[in-house]
């Protein structure tokens, strides 16, 4: 019996035209952004709300996005809950440098009942004593347990190599600092940054466009805040220097972050910048992983992506790999970095780069909640879904000689930051002799 031999796979498709939701959007009198995009898939609404919040103190802004939903003089956070699943729905709160969101779903029956609550919360969050006490807590905990894990240690640590004195630099409050928040402060934030000036409300989902707007603007019209703005600075410029060697003595794996320039998605690089990435280690079929987990076995899950934020944008690298090939693995990516960005990548590579991300585009717009957070998060940059034609259009037209440029210009090995946490013992002399090398205690490089 012959054994069947590999099969050829069939061409891919030609790409699919962008095809953007109908949608509207309004600015009401109290400044509040409100867009709304159809999308029928499910009898279902999705809801983001964009606050700018700028950096707060940080142990309370991480304390206001965990009790925002805590209550209310008319509810607690119980009968909040309640109502909303009366409704088929929920609202959850989050915060990062930028901005303050809620995000939610509801049946579309229930869109009216869902932001009567949202407008509640956003007017009148009470922050009672006894559950900011259990939510301070809790936060404590999951903060403790997060510190423990190596991955997060090495993420704060190339955050304070990338961003020094800058509110990007620290993303985690202490336990301490948590536990000295009261209610008091949390009201006063709420008071001085929870304010529609700026903020943009999305809804996303079987709704017509002009009826979501009035729904939006009878609940949220009244909504208002005395506080101001606050803008965060520009990011700093990268600056290349020694290798970060963070020590965690007994570490079975070394944690390895590398960080290079990028650009905002409007720079005219964007596209071609996003190609060179997926090429180098954005995807799986990528070069990086080829090299380091299928053909050396030196990690699992090696993956890179850009990063946008508000006041800037940056290219990160990650790997989880054993402690004796961190010198290895390091070399390695250097090499995939420096290759990329000193020879042309095949045009078989970009082809293959190109419909990845394409195909990609269009499945982020697939669900109500895809388009729902990718609406938001352009939003949230001033910009619209129509920009989702103008970059896909750059996507499909970028040679190999603008990726090529790209990566020369962001990808090259000298104009990265890297940041090793592992049991230095054990793995200082291989990255010595690969580069020059500070070592730091976890508490030095992380601290506030």
């Amino acid at each position: 019996m012959v054994e069947p031999g590999p099969r050829t796979l069939p061409p891919l498709g030609p790409n699919r035209k962008l095809k953007l939701p109908k949608q509207a959007e309004r600015t009401l009198a109290n400044g509040l952004t409100v867009i709304a995009v159809r999308r029928p898939a499910v009898p279902l609404v999705e809801l983001r709300l964009w606050v700018p919040f700028g950096r707060a103190h940080l142990a309370r802004g991480v304390m206001l996005a965990q009790t925002l939903l805590s209550g209310t003089p008319a509810m607690t956070s119980v009968q909040i809950a309640a109502e909303l699943q009366k409704v088929g729905g929920g609202l959850a709160a989050g915060v990062d440098p930028d901005r303050l969101m809620l995000s939610g779903t509801s049946l579309v029956t229930g869109l009216d009942r869902m932001l009567e609550i949202l407008a509640a919360v956003l007017t009148s969050a009470s922050y009672p004593k006894d559950e900011v006490a259990t939510e301070r807590d809790r936060l404590v905990d999951r903060i403790q347990v997060a510190q423990s894990q190596p991955a997060h240690r090495a993420r704060e640590a190339l955050l304070k190599r990338v961003y020094g004195r800058h509110p990007y630099a620290l993303q985690t409050p202490e336990p301490e600092q948590v536990r000295a928040v009261r209610p008091a402060a949390l009201r006063s934030l709420h008071g001085e940054r929870v304010h529609p000036a700026g903020a943009v409300l999305v809804l996303v989902g079987d709704v017509q466009p002009e009826r979501a707007l009035d729904a939006a603007e009878k609940a949220l019209g009244d909504w208002t805040g005395g506080g101001r703005e606050v803008d965060l600075p520009p990011a700093p410029p990268l600056e290349p220097g020694p290798l970060l060697l963070v020590d965690r003595p007994g570490s079975v794996q070394s944690s390895l972050r590398v960080a290079l320039p990028a650009v905002p998605r409007t720079h005219p690089d964007h596209a071609a910048l996003q190609l060179a990435n997926l090429i180098f280690g954005g995807y799986f079929s990528s070069r990086w992983v080829e090299n380091i987990r299928e053909d050396k076995g030196y990690t699992y899950g090696p993956h890179s992506l850009v990063e946008h934020s508000v006041a800037g944008s940056v290219l990160v690298a990650a790997a989880e790999v054993a402690t004796e090939v961190t010198g290895p693995a390091l070399l390695e990516t250097t090499y995939e970095l420096g290759r990329l960005a000193s020879v042309p990548p095949k045009k078989e590579e970009l082809e293959q780069a190109r419909q990845y991300a394409l195909g990609t585009l269009q499945l982020g717009m697939s669900t109500q909640a895809g388009l729902a957070a990718l609406t938001s998060a352009y939003a949230g940059n001033g910009l619209r879904l129509d920009f989702l034609a103008e970059h896909g259009a750059r996507l499909a037209k970028a040679t190999v000689t603008d990726v090529a440029e790209a990566a020369a210009r962001y990808l090259a090995p000298a104009r990265a930051v890297t940041v090793v946490l592992g049991d230095a013992e054990r793995i200082a002399p291989s990255l010595a002799a690969l580069t020059a090398v500070d070592t730091a205690s976890v508490s030095a490089a992380t601290e506030s």
